[in-house]
């Protein structure tokens, strides 16, 4: 704001939905973004904004600016990374040494007869390596494709193949909560389906001795990490790439038919992630990141590009946070001096169980901040986080986007007040509105998050799937009020839908209410799950609840919850009418649940999303669709059963 005269955080926001060229080309300036070849435009929108071209004719491959361009600097030797393992072990790469190891192992790839345009997917445990092998693949100026390191062998071979990847990157197994979890015979099966996949690399995450797992045969040509990274040079050009060529693919599920791969490119998605963090997040140089997810979620890849284009530090921890006891979470950020920490509100909920105990154990006075994502807040569990491990000084910087947008769409930050579960406003860069039904901007009332502008993070498309992307995206309000600069082309529509249910307040302060598909309408009135579940998990006997609607013959939709509950409470038809009476004196009484049933767990991905489509199909025995990143399935049973 100070470099281009602008007086407050309004004018920055209205200049930067205004003006697009100028605003991305400052954004790049700003986080010194080298380029081989120079843009000659910022953005070409001649396609329709659903097909914006960004960086028109540079050149400029990610790399360069993630690790090259440090290598004779001091940043060189100073942290990239800080790894800890479940078992305690630790690791510390500098960026230098990063470099390196990405050397070595994108020789390896290239002396495999791999390069340009290659899809290489990585099926790999939070580990240094999984970073390594991320960044060797777009050296070489191949598309990376993230696999959730939970997934099973059908997932792993559907995505593979919808890519037509030629190399799978796994390692030989992991360890969950002091279990070793296998992951060779996995990737083994998944990839004996997947005709297009000629090598499967291995990384010897614990050795054939400790995991028990013999290296095995594979349809395909089995390569050790180990060999192929002594037998590589430390020293490898690094490919010359289109800027905006695609980098990266990125599937997300859906309810129903195949995955949906999200294309992203050299100046999208990490110049976002970046953005995103220097100006939400306040995060830089000297301050190390620490993001609770997995590399196969866009959070993983957006951790590497964020925190290294910064010049910062990233924490890696590949375990579960609250193992082998519950202060694990706490004790990581005092042995590394984490400054930034993310993590779910989910996750929240489940380590306030423990109490305060295992945070007050522990020195937390590096972080600076919190972020969170993946789900809307409730309350309770906002304001423990606030007051009980951030001492009432630390914001909570609230965070919500998605994988196509390669980041967030709203964000809090550190220069405007904050209220408990909601957000600043939109990032700047982002001309994000709410609209109800018909189209029309709304305040004070729940609508449909949308964004009026294109933005330099936006997925290219879904992959060989143009009208697929167009139809999940941009078919929702076609004939809505467009914004005057926004041009419109007959085969593209000019606003995206993002399909989040949000409110802004009088205050000017945003909600994410969840997702519209979530919506629960009883009797013609439309409510978010994320409002009733605020309201259970307020009870002093309840740790986490889901409400879901439910077929009803009288009013359309019935509202049903269900409740986990802390350890020592009775699961009795008391409590349940107390639960029911407070939603409906909270909401009213055409809001009172019909339904309400206590279980052992909810079904969860591994970066602790509930699912809630996946407990509406259980309870009602329908098809739940790609469960792939489901963590439990046995909360499934019980779901059934309870139906």
């Amino acid at each position: 704001m100070r470099a281009h005269g602008l007086g407050s955080l309004e004018q920055l926001q209205r200049r930067s939905i205004s003006d697009l060229d100028w605003f991305w080309n400052a954004v790049l300036g700003d986080l010194d973004i080298r380029f081989r070849r120079p843009y000659r435009r910022v953005v070409d929108l001649s396609r329709g904004v659903a097909w914006a071209q960004w960086c028109v004719g540079g050149e400029m491959n990610i790399v360069d600016n993630c690790l090259d361009k440090y290598a004779h600097t001091a940043t060189g030797s100073k942290a990239a990374i800080r790894w800890e393992g479940e078992a305690g072990q630790s690791k510390t790469l500098s960026y230098r040494e990063l470099q390196r190891e990405v050397n070595r192992i994108g020789n390896a790839l290239r002396a495999l007869g791999l390069g340009k345009g290659d899809v290489i997917g990585v099926f790999m445990p939070m580990a240094p390596e999984a970073v390594v092998a991320m960044l060797a693949i777009i050296k070489i100026g191949g598309i990376f494709l993230p696999l959730f390191s939970g997934f099973g062998p059908q997932a792993i071979a559907s995505r593979l193949a919808d890519a037509e990847a030629k190399a799978l990157f796994t390692a030989d197994a992991c360890l969950r909560r002091g279990k070793v979890c296998p992951m060779k015979p996995i990737a083994d099966e998944a990839i004996a389906s997947v005709a297009s996949v000629e090598h499967l690399i291995v990384f010897e995450r614990l050795g054939p001795r400790r995991s028990g797992l013999a290296p095995g045969p594979s349809a395909r040509a089995v390569l050790s990490w180990n060999e192929l990274r002594a037998a590589a040079g430390e020293e490898a050009v690094t490919a010359p790439t289109g800027a905006d060529d695609p980098m990266m693919i990125l599937y997300t599920s859906g309810t129903t038919g195949r995955p949906k791969g999200a294309v992203h490119t050299h100046c999208g998605f990490p110049i976002k992630a970046a953005q995103d963090l220097s100006h939400g997040f306040d995060l830089r140089a000297d301050e190390t990141l620490f993001w609770v997810t997995d590399m196969g979620w866009m959070m993983g890849p957006w951790l590497v590009f964020g925190a290294l284009l910064l010049g910062a530090t990233m924490m890696l921890y590949d375990g579960a946070p609250d193992w082998p006891e519950p202060d694990r979470l706490w004790a990581l950020i005092e042995r590394h001096r984490v400054t930034t920490l993310g993590l779910s509100p989910t996750l929240v909920r489940s380590l306030l169980r423990h109490g305060e105990q295992p945070v007050r154990s522990h020195d937390l006075s590096s972080l600076r901040k919190f972020g969170s994502t993946g789900e809307p807040w409730n309350p309770d569990p906002w304001m423990w986080l606030f007051e009980t491990a951030g001492g009432r000084r630390l914001p909570i910087i609230n965070y919500s986007g998605g994988t196509e947008i390669s980041g967030g769409i709203l964000c809090g930050n550190v220069l405007t007040p904050l209220k408990p579960c909601a957000f600043a406003g939109p990032l700047p860069g982002m001309a994000a509105d709410v609209l109800d039904e018909g189209g029309q901007p709304v305040r004070g009332a729940v609508g449909e998050l949308v964004i009026r502008q294109p933005w330099i993070g936006m997925t290219r498309g879904f992959w060989r799937d143009p009208q697929r992307y167009l139809e999940t995206y941009w078919s929702r309000f076609p004939n809505a009020p467009r914004s005057s600069r926004s041009p419109r082309s007959p085969r593209s529509p000019a606003i995206w839908a993002h399909g989040d249910l949000a409110l802004v307040d009088s205050d000017g302060q945003w909600y994410i209410l969840g997702r519209s598909d979530d919506t629960i309408k009883v009797a013609g009135k439309r409510v978010g799950p994320a409002e009733i579940e605020s309201i259970l998990v307020a009870h002093p006997s309840v740790s986490e609840a889901a409400a879901i609607g439910v077929p009803d013959e009288l009013r359309g939709e019935a509202l049903a919850c269900f409740c986990v509950l802390k350890p020592g409470q009775t699961p009795d038809d008391a409590l349940r009418q107390n639960l029911k009476n407070r939603v409906a004196t909270e909401l009213g009484k055409p809001f009172a649940p019909h339904i309400l049933k206590f279980v052992g767990d909810l079904p969860k991905t591994r970066n602790a999303k509930i699912m809630r489509r996946v407990i509406r199909a259980a309870f009602l025995g329908e098809e739940p669709g790609d469960i792939s990143s489901l963590e439990n399935p046995a909360a499934l049973a019980e779901l059934k059963k309870a139906g």
